[in-house]
């Protein structure tokens, strides 16, 4: 593995692999998602808040989505280390606010909203600066070590749990606060930005909007990607005309429909017009990155693969935790056992999916794990068929403990398969010259998939029951696979050739 070089003071060998910073700057990326999905959806069922309300504070996590409008900041200012550590304490901050207040106004939204705003942040700073340490030829076991150690991030809430069983929720989110402060030390020790890779001298923002000015079919096509990405807000702040219709298939389709719609425009946005027009929008500093994404070979193909290749995952995984709760398990079963049995078979999916994804190629990686991810599902499919709901703290039989923590194992196993390919594919295709940016957009429109699903996925498991919606989340690992033989011309397209390696 290629090791960078430094000048100046020696640092020891350990804070100079990059498996160790790509395994600790992730663990501080999953986290936050911990709380979200694990910690917050436990607390406010306690709360006695319903589903369909639990579901809602999904869409909160468009920060994830609506991220890579803030991306191109951090891409210029280069300061990767200063964002994660500023984005760290901010986030400690929010943990601290949490625990002064109680119930579920107003002031929860804006809270999880500033939590989740900052976690992004936190996402485009980890996620650029690793790209651009990077070789393409290290990226399956890189991301294996960025997976697993991403779960283990996710899975400290579990710890959490536990720890709220024993202390309280107040005394909880402190120690959350304190840990953020520690991440926010920790991640200043990392070693510094590399180099930016050269490209084409980038157009001012004046000659970028003069050239998006004289191309509305370009401009159409932004507004609607932008109005596809923020629909999910209508719904959020519920106004009177939509009352009727929201619960629809085709008004839950409109967002997507316009992502998609957004991507045909840019297939002809530039037909009949100059190079030179073309070439400046490609490079403006607001909207170039996008443009000039959408606008290669099959963007369509690639917007709709990376909306559903981890759907299945998506759509059952914030309902996992609401299923435990109204299983019967105990805080302390639902944090020690997510833990216990997780944290090894998480780390070694995600080591052992990057580990085969560098062997057989990206593109056999996708379709292989992707299958074997699928199983995670069909675990609890299984467990929501056997197990009754009961009150929390009702006493529940061996047998049914043993179904319930096995599908929690096969979760944490398999999780960590198809994502080591899907996220080697999206580092495999970004412009490294601007890394930041565009890995920020794709990540977007992945994130955006998981909004949507986490929102369905309330009222999904509200109207047809946790077995019956685990069933159908199941069936949704498969569509993507017909999108694969465009995504094998996409990665061919990407083929850069090898490294050679550092002296």
């Amino acid at each position: 593995m290629n090791l960078p070089q430094y000048t100046g003071q020696a640092q020891p060998k350990l804070l100079r692999s990059k498996l160790f910073w790509v395994s600790l700057l992730y663990f501080s990326e999953g986290f936050p998602l911990g709380l979200f999905y694990d910690l917050f959806p436990v607390y406010f069922r306690q709360q006695g808040v319903e589903l369909n309300k639990i579901g809602l504070l999904s869409l909160l996590g468009l920060s994830w989505t609506l991220k890579f409008l803030w991306a191109p900041l951090i891409d210029f200012t280069r300061r990767h280390r200063w964002w994660m550590a500023a984005a760290d304490v901010g986030m400690g901050l929010v943990m601290i606010a949490i625990a002064r207040e109680a119930g579920f106004g107003p002031w929860v939204w804006v809270a999880i909203g500033v939590f989740t705003a900052l976690s992004a942040t936190n996402d485009i700073a980890i996620d650029g600066y690793t790209i651009e340490r990077l070789n393409k030829q290290e990226l399956g076991l890189a991301n294996g070590f960025r997976i697993g150690f991403y779960r283990v991030g996710m899975l400290a809430a579990g710890v959490l749990l536990w720890l709220s069983d024993h202390v309280g929720w107040n005394s909880t989110y402190g120690v959350t606060a304190l840990l953020f402060l520690v991440m926010a030390i920790v991640v200043m020790l990392a070693p510094k930005e590399p180099d930016r890779p050269a490209r084409e001298a980038q157009a001012d923002l004046r000659s970028e909007l003069t050239a998006l000015v004289r191309q509305p079919v370009l401009m159409s096509a932004l507004g609607l990607f932008l109005l596809g990405l923020l629909w999910p807000l209508v719904t959020a702040l519920d106004p009177a005309w939509i009352a009727g219709v929201k619960r629809a298939w085709w008004f839950r389709s409109i967002p997507v429909a316009l992502i998609i719609a957004s991507a045909l425009l840019f297939s002809r946005a530039f037909r009949g017009r100059s190079k030179q027009l073309a070439r400046t929008s490609e490079q403006g500093p607001m909207f170039g990155a996008i443009v000039s994404l959408l606008n290669r070979r099959h963007a369509l193909i690639l917007i709709g693969f990376i909306l559903i290749f981890k759907l299945a995952d998506s759509s059952i995984g914030f309902m996992i935790k609401p299923f435990w709760v109204d299983s019967g398990f105990t805080n302390t079963q639902i944090g020690l056992v997510s833990v216990n049995v997780g944290l090894a078979l998480s780390i070694g999916g995600g080591v052992l999916g990057g580990w085969y994804t560098d062997r057989v190629g990206i593109f056999r990686g996708l379709w292989v794990l992707g299958l074997w991810q699928a199983l995670s599902n069909l675990g609890y499919v299984v467990a929501a068929f056997m197990i009754p709901a009961a009150p929390q703290g009702t006493e529940i039989a061996p047998h049914l403990q043993a179904i319930m923590y096995s599908a929690s194992a096969i979760e944490s196993f398999t999780g960590g398969l198809g994502t080591a390919a899907f996220l080697a594919f999206l580092m495999a295709i970004v412009d490294k010259s601007r890394a930041t940016t565009e890995y920020a957009i794709l990540s977007s429109i992945f994130a955006f998939s998981r909004s949507i699903a986490g929102w369905a996925g309330g009222v999904g498991a509200h109207e047809m029951g946790y077995a019956n919606y685990f069933l159908l989340t199941f069936v949704l690992a498969f569509p993507a696979y017909a999108l694969l033989p465009w995504i094998k011309s996409v990665l061919a397209g990407h083929e850069e050739p090898a490294s050679q390696p550092s002296p």
